[in-house]
């Protein structure tokens, strides 16, 4: 199986570095083309055109930062008939963006996936990460191959749209979790209470969430220079959420005040760092 993959940054270089491992035969391309020479010397295969990538592969996987970022590469394919070529988007879009996207293949007689991860760089190089599958039919066993290269488990969540919005639903959870959690924190420390007895009284009630200890040792050392997940990434799915929540007709209050808080961050100069950086923007200006 020839596959070609679209987008070799944070997330997209060692999924690609994973495929390789596992012996498929692996096209590469990237906007920026010298972030494929690892690969090549991997044994990838770089493309300078993502159209040319695309006539080389039997399946095309994006792994993008935004559907701007999507839409902006297929905007410059030159085929009016995939002829049955399997495109996944792994990215977190939001329903409605992999939707637009599976009409614009499927119109021409191509056939798509969504398949949004849920976990980041140490996760692919442990091969943890958890895969979630939106398409028309259950795909499961035809996508195995390609997703236990970096996957522990995955799940068939339902036709497209469904598998995005489950991501979403999750990274909910991420944002607002380690949001309260900073909060608390900060009270902590400027009270001059013992950090360890405070962790101690959480890892042992109802309340914890292993996330906490996960970046605590970054917000306690106020280092954050090496971003698994970068703060604007973060902003962005936020901004994804709200959108979408508020189509559910859900109250987002809590939400937007977040996406002030890490707005605050962006302006600070924090975007490219951590994501656990929003632990500084609870810092009043």
């Amino acid at each position: 199986m020839k596959i070609g993959f679209v987008g070799t940054g944070l997330m997209g270089k060692p999924m690609a570095e994973k495929l390789l491992e596992n012996n498929f035969e692996l096209n590469v391309y990237n906007r920026t083309y010298e972030k494929t020479f690892e690969l090549q010397k991997k044994g990838a295969k770089v493309y300078k055109s993502a159209d040319e990538l695309v006539s080389k592969s039997e399946v095309v996987i994006f792994m993008l930062s935004d559907f701007t970022a999507v839409n902006n590469i297929i905007s410059g394919f030159n085929f009016n008939d995939y002829n049955q070529k399997l495109f996944i988007q792994m990215g977190t879009l939001s329903p409605k963006e992999n939707i637009l996207l599976q009409n614009l293949f499927e119109s021409m007689n191509g056939r798509f996936v969504e398949a949004p991860v849920l976990g980041s760089i140490p996760q692919i190089l442990e091969k943890k990460l958890v895969t979630f599958i939106g398409s028309g039919k259950d795909e499961t066993e035809n996508l195995r191959k390609i997703f236990e290269s970096f996957s522990k488990e995955i799940i068939y969540v339902g036709k497209v749209g469904k598998a995005s919005a489950l991501k979403l639903a999750i990274n909910q959870l991420i944002v607002s979790e380690l949001s309260v959690f900073s909060m608390s924190l900060k009270y902590v420390i400027k009270q001059e209470i013992d950090v360890k007895k405070f962790m101690n009284v959480l890892r042992n009630s109802a309340l914890y969430a292993p996330t906490f200890d996960k970046k605590l040792s970054n917000f306690l050392a106020n280092n954050y220079s090496k971003p698994n997940f970068p703060l604007k990434h973060m902003l962005k799915d936020l901004k994804l959420i709200i959108d979408e929540f508020e189509d559910s007709e859900i109250a987002t209050g809590i939400l937007h005040d977040e996406s002030k808080i890490l707005e605050a961050g962006i302006r600070n100069g924090f975007g490219n760092e951590d994501y656990s950086a929003l632990f500084k923007c609870f810092d009043k200006d």
